[in-house]
């Protein structure tokens, strides 16, 4: 772990890489993430768009529906969000409506991420809201989790092309 990583940082990301092993285990891409307030787990989350037919069911927007319902508001300021996934635009705005105060995210994505890689919605002037965000965290982990799912899925359908050959 990286010294400039505080600790506490990095326990959050390891109950969010813990929701992004179910993610995995059901087939779904690994992506994992918890909403925190005052040093509380309040929700978590994983990637489920599959198995509930929903585009929008990410991680980070399952756990913010969860953080919602748990304090019984839309709004979650003073909120923190864990995601071992940068997140896309529609997660990096539904982090801006709901007021999060920071987002904190492990490996990049430079095909969609939201928070650097591709674009910063956190970082836009004319938008309203502007989380602190902190990239890579425990990056090596998330990003090694997505590699090994995705290369059980290309051999899984190499083995399927074989099979009907």
């Amino acid at each position: 772990m990286s010294a400039d990583v505080p600790d506490r940082d990095a326990q959050y990301m390891r109950l969010a890489l813990a929701q992004a092993s179910q993610a995995h285990a059901l087939g779904e891409v690994p992506v994992g993430a918890i909403v925190v307030k005052a040093g509380e787990v309040i929700a978590h989350g994983f990637n489920q768009p599959i198995s509930r037919h929903d585009p929008s069911a990410h991680a980070e927007i399952v756990a913010l529906r969860a953080a919602a319902q748990a304090l019984g508001n839309y709004r979650l300021p003073g909120c923190e969000l864990y995601v071992t996934l940068e997140p896309c635009a529609m997660c990096a705005g539904a982090m801006q409506h709901a007021r999060i105060e920071r987002v904190v995210w492990g490996a990049a994505d430079p095909k969609t991420g939201a928070c650097g890689s591709v674009i910063n919605l956190f970082d836009q002037p004319l938008l309203n809201h502007h989380a602190r965000v902190q990239g890579g965290v425990l990056a090596p982990e998330a990003g090694a989790m997505l590699q090994t799912f995705f290369a059980e899925r290309r051999r899984a359908a190499k083995s399927r092309r074989d099979a009907s050959d």
